[in-house]
């Protein structure tokens, strides 16, 4: 298992926070700019006992949220309070709540009451009082679309007598027709009248939107502002949009995707002009912020079964302006599992990408690496290449292929004495991934099919690895709290004997990244107690994932695996293991502990292991 948990880039000092330690910096310098500090207390109030709206209202509130900072004194105080009252008002009506009413009282007087030069001299903290009365909840009544919407059904888009009237479920719907009439390829739709009436005595709401189409038009001249380092000619090129194709907003939607891919831009907006160009084309602008090109960092890994790790790399993002990336890195494992120098896992590696070789879904990639490793399976030393290209089919799907060599002398059970092999191997590889997000998925399925030929130039021995993956992810409730995950894998290599496959690609289960409770490569054949790997196999996993609140994570979950010598799997020896995790939600993905136990152990198992890392296990 190899998981980077620390990571540095080179950047300005400031105040930093971790797991809500504050590493260095303090909170008296992000208040050393409040001229006039004014501090001041929260009571806040919401009639009635619904626990969920009160915890919406409370979220809004700038007041209660920054209680602990103080303002800039009485004006900065009446400002806020002014502020708070929209905010909440606009709480209520996104909970279709249309007659609630806001009260804020400021050392004890209304805010309307209070001049607008009133001045609070007052002990600290000054009083503040919140009062909300929510009113009654709003349905929707007569539902109304005028001009180019007029034969749009607003049932599609949630518009219908009775149904839900908050307002974000209105601007949503409004959002749903324009996009459905830009699909038409028309990027000047919009709303150009909006009526909304509230009558309080049935406590419904009455909704007239009116929305003009505009003319079918192509994509016009793209410019971009922003870029620095990057080529702007370049940029341009990767968004793809032609001049004179149809205007899609699924394609400015890749386009902005696509440029973000490139991790060169920290912010991509890409907006259609206002009105036509002469020709009757859409200008496009995209406006970009650059990331810092130079970066660096250093990561450690730990787990009881497989000792621990360390690794440090350096990179650049935009090697030549066309955001080429380069990455130089090496590691260092098994630290604590060996005491012995040699018997350390030792890997160094340069990788170079270009995108946009044959047009702005293509990527160009090539890498060199030398390892020399000792986990129990075998010892190897390898260095080894490859070059290769991978196409974006679609959003979701991505396929890949490369010319890989590698020269590598390995040790094993089953060849004590030593073998050598050139490898020369052509690794193909397809991807459907529709996830809703890569660091920690609540729905959508991955799936991964991978075949790689390889002929064995020093002992004329050819075989095929196949491989397939899949995993899905379903979130049950409104706010996906619970997560049911699942993970399949399989894997058979024909045209070869298990002896006459190098050992490092012969297929080993067990470890954090596979069978939790096992040991790293611990499942499967073994040889004078040392596994050898095998022909096939397969692996499952099922995970519930249980968010406690919105950043702590509680994970049962249960593994199973097995691994065969004959080309295809054996499920008489499969393997459980079950366990729970914990984890800690950061920007960067969850941070992730497991602890796990073999259920059915056989005789040198561990009695349990402990794993940890950044990412969801799958």
């Amino acid at each position: 298992m190899s998981t980077t948990i620390l990571a540095a880039e080179t950047h300005k000092a400031a105040a930093f926070e971790i797991f809500g330690i504050r590493l260095w910096g303090s909170a008296e310098e992000e208040d050393a700019d409040v001229v006039d500090p004014l501090d001041y207390a929260v009571t806040f109030e919401v009639v009635g006992d619904d626990d969920d709206l009160t915890k919406a209202l409370e979220n809004a509130s700038t007041l209660k949220g920054e209680e602990e900072r103080p303002v800039s004194g009485s004006l900065g105080l009446l400002a806020k309070a002014r502020n708070d009252r929209e905010r909440l008002i606009a709480a209520l009506f996104s909970k279709a709540r249309y007659d609630g009413v806001v009260d804020i009282t400021i050392a004890g007087k209304r805010l309307d009451d209070l001049q607008p030069d009133a001045v609070f001299d007052g002990p600290q903290p000054i009083p503040v009082t919140v009062t909300i009365q929510p009113g009654s909840m709003f349905t929707l009544g007569d539902v109304v679309l005028k001009g180019d919407a007029a034969n749009i059904r607003g049932a599609n888009f949630g518009l219908i007598a009775g149904g839900n009237a908050n307002s974000d479920a209105i601007l949503k719907a409004e959002a749903g027709i324009v996009r459905a009439l830009k699909e038409e390829g028309r990027p000047l739709a919009k709303v150009v009248g909006r009526t909304i009436v509230a009558d309080h005595a049935t406590t419904t709401l009455d909704v007239t939107l009116d929305v003009a189409a505009g003319p079918i038009a192509g994509y016009g001249e793209t410019t971009v502002e922003g870029t620095e380092t990057v080529d702007r000619d370049f940029t341009v090129y990767m968004t793809g949009l032609e001049r004179g194709r149809q205007y899609s907003p699924k394609e400015i939607d890749d386009a902005r995707n696509r440029l973000l891919a490139l991790e060169v831009f920290s912010s991509v907006s890409i907006n259609e002009a206002l009105a036509l160009d002469p020709a009757g084309e859409i200008p496009i602008d995209v406006r970009v912020s650059e990331r810092k090109m130079r970066y660096f960092g250093a990561g450690a890994t730990f787990s009881n079964t497989e000792g621990a790790g360390i690794e440090g790399y350096w990179g650049h993002r935009n090697l030549f302006g066309r955001a080429e990336k380069l990455r130089i890195g090496g590691s260092i494992s098994r630290i604590g599992d060996t005491t012995e120098l040699g018997d350390l896992n030792y890997n160094a590696g340069i990788m170079f990408e270009k995108p946009g070789v044959i047009g702005p879904a293509s990527k160009f990639f090539a890498n060199l690496k030398a390892v020399s490793e000792h986990p129990d399976a075998y010892d190897r030393f390898s260095i080894g290449g490859n070059v290769g290209l991978s196409y974006e089919l679609t959003k979701e799907q991505t396929v890949s292929g490369s010319v890989a060599v590698d020269y590598s002398d390995i040790e094993d059970a089953l060849n004590p004495d030593g073998k050598r092999y050139l490898l020369v191997s052509l690794p193909l590889q397809y991807v459907y991934d529709n996830r809703d997000d890569k660091l920690n998925p609540t729905r959508g399925f991955r799936a991964l099919a991978y075949a790689e030929p390889t002929y064995d130039a020093l002992n004329g021995n050819m075989f095929v690895k196949l491989k397939g993956e899949g995993s899905a992810y379903y979130g049950l409730g409104a706010d996906n709290r619970f997560v049911l995950a699942g993970r399949v894998a399989m894997g058979s290599i024909l045209g070869a004997s298990v002896e006459d496959v190098p050992a490092d690609r012969r297929f080993y289960a067990g470890g954090g990244g596979s069978v939790r409770g096992y040991a790293y490569q611990g499942i499967g054949p073994h040889t004078d107690g040392k596994p050898t790997g095998g022909l096939s196999y397969a692996e499952t996993s099922i995970e519930m994932r249980y968010a406690y609140n919105d950043k702590i994570g509680i994970v049962p979950f249960i593994d199973a695996g097995t691994v065969s010598t004959r080309q295809f799997p054996d499920f008489s020896t499969v393997k459980v293991g079950a366990g729970i995790g914990v984890r800690y939600l950061t920007p960067f993905g969850p941070l992730r502990v497991d602890v796990a136990v073999p259920l059915n152990p056989g005789p040198g198992d561990p009695s349990y292991g402990i794993y940890a890392g950044v990412g969801q296990a799958f």
